[in-house]
């Protein structure tokens, strides 16, 4: 039923490459199911899902899955190879300005204290946990076996096996006072710190998008729809 696959991704190289879409439509669907794909940084999950409500709205398909992956573990933030443009860099050099430093010039902007930005950062630790304690996302999370290959205490190489089956990057632990202590990793006399950050680590997302008509016809329930999308 499926009729095409979108996937977010804003490092599209080395363990990432070789065109993701296809390569997990290939794995996870078959021949038939082509994919594709989208690149809008940390909005290209976003995005995909917006592009598929799009195609079904205007009659081009009934079923996408939309989603987006990212690996942080494998691919640097900024890729293997980086070659900014010598003229942007020299004429516009904020525009190559990282996600670090933007969020420096936000909170001196719009004045949002190291404080506040550690409040918010323990009350999202302790909403999430809270969360994963109720249940939440039971039904959302698919179990992974992942092999690892390591190297033990006496430095001998080995390899083991497990399950991940939850968010590691909750950290239940997470205190006011321990967020305080953390130095700021971007700017000198900054406020953004590994504490206040958004964590990077690998995970992937997808939902299905399907028309009124595919609902409709398999007495399907929707759990959300899509009734505007703009980016600005």
């Amino acid at each position: 039923m499926v009729d095409d696959l979108f996937v977010g991704n804003a490092v599209p190289e080395a363990e990432q490459g070789m065109q993701m879409g296809r390569m997990v439509s290939l794995l996870a669907l078959g021949m038939d199911i082509p994919g594709m794909v989208v690149n809008r940084y940390c909005g290209s999950g976003l995005e995909t899902i917006a592009i598929a409500s799009q195609r079904i709205q205007a009659g081009q398909a009934d079923v996408i899955i939309a989603g987006g992956t990212e690996s942080m573990s494998l691919v640097p933030v900024m890729g293997y190879k980086t070659a900014l443009n010598y003229k942007i860099a020299k004429e516009n050099p904020t525009y190559y300005t990282s996600m670090g430093l933007t969020a420096e010039e936000v909170s001196r902007q719009y004045k949002v204290s190291r404080e506040a930005q550690d409040q918010f950062s323990y009350e999202s630790h302790m909403k999430a946990e809270a969360a994963w304690q109720a249940g939440k996302f039971k039904d959302e999370v698919v179990p992974i076996t992942v092999k690892e290959t390591y190297v033990d205490e006496d430095m001998k190489r080995k390899t083991r096996e497990y399950v991940v089956d939850r968010d590691e990057g909750i950290r239940p632990d997470t205190t006011p006072e321990g967020l305080a202590k953390l130095k700021p990793v971007f700017a000198v006399g900054g406020s953004v710190t590994a504490g206040n950050s958004s964590q990077t680590s690998d995970g992937a997302a997808f939902v299905v998008v399907m028309s009124d008509k595919m609902v409709n016809q398999l007495g399907l329930k929707p759990v959300a729809r899509l009734v505007s999308y703009a980016t600005a």
